[in-house]
C-alpha cells in the first residue's frame, strides 16, 4: 500500500510540471499576440490614422475664419478717389489669464512684477503710443476685469499696433477695415455710405452706390487661421496667418467732376437758405452724352461719421426719388411738337387771350391781360400758359402724349442711382377733358429734376435723348478698364426742330423792353445761353387741391446755346414769393464756362421779338 502511494505522488509531480510548461507556453503565446495586436494598433495610429488624428488636434487648437478681401475705391471722372478702403487695428486682451499668468510668475520668482504692476507697465505704453484718445486708467481698468476677452479703445493705425504687440504679447490686435472718404460730404448723396461688419469683418454697403455695387466693390475673401486656447475659441495674440489670399474687389470710376460737385452743393444748399425754399436739387448733364457731372441736394451727410447722427434728409437723393411738377419748363415738348409737325413757326404771331378754357377749367396765364399779339417764340419767352394750350389743342393729345413718352418723362432714366422714380404721368387712356389743360403748363404730371434736365438735353443734342449715367467704368483688380456701355440713344425730334425749339428759349434770358424774358438773371455775360423757367403750385395736403401760396420753382438751361457743352436743371421746393432758380441757373453756368474754359461765344444771341405791337 505504501509503495502505491509512492508512485501515485510522482506521477501527479509529474503532471504538475507538463501542466506549469503549458501554461508558460499559453501566456507566452499571449504575450506574443498582445505585443503584435499593440505594435499593430500602433502601425495602424502612426500609419493610417496619423492625418485624421493630426487633423482632429488641429482642429481643436485651430480656428479658420474670412480674409476679408480689400474693398474697391470710388473715383471721379478725373481719377480723384472718393472712397477708398484703410486699414486699421482694434486692440484686445484677455484679462483673467493675464492676471493669472503674471501672478504665478510672481510667486515663482519674486523678481518678476505682479499682475498688477505689469497691467500699469502696458497702460502706460499704450496710452503713450495712442494720445489722449486712450486714457491710461481706461486701459488698466479694461486689463483688471475678470473677464476672458475684451475688445478695448479706439481703432489705432497698423504701425501703432504693431508697436503695442511686439513690446507686449499679452495684447492682440484684430483687422478691421475703415471706409474712408477723403472728400467729407462731396457726392455722399452719390455714393452713399459703407461700413466694417462684426458679423463677417467686411465692408458692406448701407446707401447709395457702396450698396446698389456691393458685390463688384467686395471682391472674394480669401481664408484665415489662427491659434486658439484649449477648449475655447479665444485667439492667441500673435498666431494669425493666412492660407488663401483675398481678391480685391473692383474700382468704380464715376462720370461726375468732383470739383463741380462740390460747388453745386455749395451754391444749392446757399441758394435755398437765400431763397426761403425747404429744400432744393441741381443736375449737370454733359449735352452730347448725358454723362452726370453733377447731381445734388441742399441737404446732405457726412458718410464717415457715426450713423446715428444721420437724418432721413440727409441721406436721402431726392434728385432722383422725389418727382414734383416741374410746370412751364414742360412746355418745351408742346414747342417741340408744333414746330416738328409744322404747325407754326417762331416768329408767327398768335392772339393770345388773357385765358382759355379747357373742358370745363379755365386756365389763365401768370399776369392779367387783354388779347396779347405774342410770336410763338413770345409764348415760350413770356411762359404763356394760354398760348402753349392754343398750340397744344393744334398738336392733339394723341401726338403730346407721343412726345412725352419720347422725352423719358413718367419712365424711369436707367441712371445707375438706387430709388429712382419713374414720375408720373397719367395713362393716356385715363385723360379727361381737362386733363389736356394741365399736362402741357407741367401740372399734372411729376418728374424728378434729372428726368426735366434729360428732356433738355435731347433739345442740346439735336433731338437725341441720350439718358444720363453715372458710372463710367469697372477698373477690375488686374488694372483692366471695362467701360460701362452707352444708353441707347433715342430720336425725339429731327435736328431742325431741336436747332429751332433751342433758339426760341434763347429768348428767356433777354432783357429788352417789352422783349423782356422770364429769367433775364440767367443770362452768363459773353456766353448764348438757352432756357426755361417753371412755377408750378404744390398740392395743399389739407384740402387736395393746389395751393395757392406754395410752389415748385423750376430751371432748365443750356450752356452755351450756339455749342452745347452741358444742361443745367434746378428744382427749388416752395421758395419765398418771386424768388426764380434763374441767379441760380448764373452761377452754376458761369462756374462752368470758367473750369472748362469753353469759349465766348462768337455773338451775342439776337433779339428776339416776343410781342409786337
Amino acid at each position: 500500500m505504501v509503495r502505491r502511494a509512492a508512485r501515485r505522488t510522482r506521477r501527479t509531480a509529474r503532471t504538475d510540471v507538463a501542466g506549469s510548461d503549458r501554461r508558460l507556453v499559453v501566456g507566452r503565446i499571449l504575450l506574443v499576440i498582445a505585443l503584435v495586436l499593440t505594435a499593430g494598433r500602433l502601425v495602424w495610429v502612426q500609419g493610417f490614422q496619423a492625418n485624421a488624428l493630426s487633423e482632429k488636434s488641429e482642429r481643436q487648437r485651430i480656428t479658420r475664419d474670412n480674409a476679408p478681401a480689400e474693398r474697391g475705391t470710388f473715383l471721379d471722372r478725373s481719377g480723384n478717389v472718393l472712397a477708398f478702403n484703410s486699414e486699421a487695428k482694434q486692440l484686445y486682451a484677455n484679462p483673467s489669464d493675464l492676471t493669472r499668468t503674471k501672478d504665478e510668475a510672481h510667486a515663482k520668482d519674486p523678481g518678476k512684477p505682479t499682475a498688477e504692476q505689469y497691467k500699469r507697465e502696458i497702460a502706460r505704453f499704450i496710452h503713450a503710443k495712442v494720445g489722449d484718445r486712450l486714457p491710461e486708467q481706461e486701459v488698466y481698468d479694461v486689463l483688471s476685469m475678470p473677464v476672458k476677452f475684451r475688445y478695448f479703445g479706439p481703432l489705432v493705425d497698423v504701425a501703432t499696433a504693431r508697436a503695442i504687440t511686439e513690446e507686449f504679447p499679452e495684447i492682440g490686435a484684430e483687422h478691421r477695415a475703415v471706409r474712408e472718404y477723403p472728400a467729407d460730404d462731396v457726392a455722399a448723396n452719390i455714393i452713399g455710405a459703407a461700413r466694417w461688419s462684426m458679423d463677417d469683418g467686411k465692408v458692406r454697403g448701407l446707401l447709395g452706390l457702396e450698396n446698389s455695387l456691393n458685390t463688384t466693390l467686395a471682391g472674394r475673401d480669401g481664408v484665415k487661421v489662427a491659434d486658439t486656447a484649449m477648449g475655447s475659441d479665444l485667439v492667441i495674440p500673435g498666431t494669425e496667418r493666412e492660407l488663401e489670399p483675398p481678391t480685391p474687389g473692383s474700382d468704380v470710376a464715376l462720370t461726375i467732376d468732383s470739383d463741380l460737385q462740390f460747388m453745386v452743393q455749395r451754391e444749392l444748399s446757399r441758394y435755398v437758405t437765400e431763397a426761403g425754399a425747404k429744400g432744393g436739387s441741381a443736375v449737370v448733364l454733359d449735352a452730347k452724352t448725358g454723362e452726370v457731372y453733377a447731381l445734388a441736394n441742399d441737404k446732405t451727410f457726412d458718410p464717415a461719421s457715426d450713423p446715428s447722427t444721420w437724418s432721413p434728409q440727409g441721406v436721402s437723393n431726392p434728385a432722383v426719388t422725389t418727382p414734383f411738377e416741374p410746370g412751364s419748363v414742360n412746355k418745351v415738348i408742346t414747342a417741340a411738337g408744333a414746330i416738328e409737325h409744322g404747325l407754326v413757326k417762331p416768329q408767327d404771331v398768335l392772339q393770345v387771350p388773357g385765358s382759355i378754357k379747357v373742358a370745363d377749367a379755365v386756365i389763365g396765364d401768370a399776369w392779367p391781360h387783354g388779347v396779347l399779339p405774342l410770336t410763338f417764340t413770345g409764348v415760350l419767352g413770356k411762359s404763356s400758359n394760354v398760348g402753349t394750350l392754343m398750340m397744344a389743342q393744334r398738336l392733339g393729345e394723341d401726338r403730346f402724349s407721343e412726345l412725352v413718352q419720347k422725352f423719358g418723362v413718367g419712365r424711369k432714366t436707367g441712371v445707375e442711382l438706387p430709388g429712382e422714380s419713374p414720375g408720373l404721368v397719367p395713362p393716356r387712356n385715363q385723360w379727361s377733358g381737362s386733363t389736356f389743360g394741365n399736362l402741357p403748363i407741367g401740372q399734372g404730371l411729376s418728374m424728378t429734376v434729372l428726368q426735366m434736365a434729360g428732356m433738355y438735353q435731347a433739345i442740346a443734342n439735336d433731338g437725341v435723348r441720350v439718358p444720363p449715367r453715372m458710372i463710367s467704368a469697372e477698373i477690375r483688380p488686374d488694372g483692366t478698364r471695362v467701360p460701362r456701355p452707352a444708353p441707347e440713344p433715342v430720336r425725339v425730334v429731327s435736328p431742325e426742330t431741336a436747332h429751332t425749339v433751342k433758339d426760341m428759349l434763347r429768348s428767356v434770358v433777354q432783357d429788352a423792353p417789352q422783349q423782356r424774358g422770364t429769367a433775364p438773371e440767367a443770362a452768363v455775360e459773353g456766353y448764348q445761353i438757352a432756357g426755361k423757367t417753371g412755377t408750378a403750385q404744390k398740392i395743399d395736403q389739407s384740402c387736395g387741391c393746389y395751393s395757392q401760396s406754395e410752389y415748385w420753382s423750376t430751371f432748365a438751361g443750356i450752356v452755351p446755346a450756339d455749342d452745347p457743352r452741358f444742361v443745367v436743371g434746378l428744382m427749388l421746393d416752395a421758395p419765398a414769393r418771386g424768388k426764380s432758380a434763374a441767379p441760380l441757373f448764373h452761377d452754376i453756368a458761369s462756374f462752368l464756362t470758367q473750369r472748362y474754359q469753353i469759349p465766348l461765344s462768337k455773338e451775342p444771341a439776337p433779339l428776339q421779338t416776343l410781342q409786337v405791337r
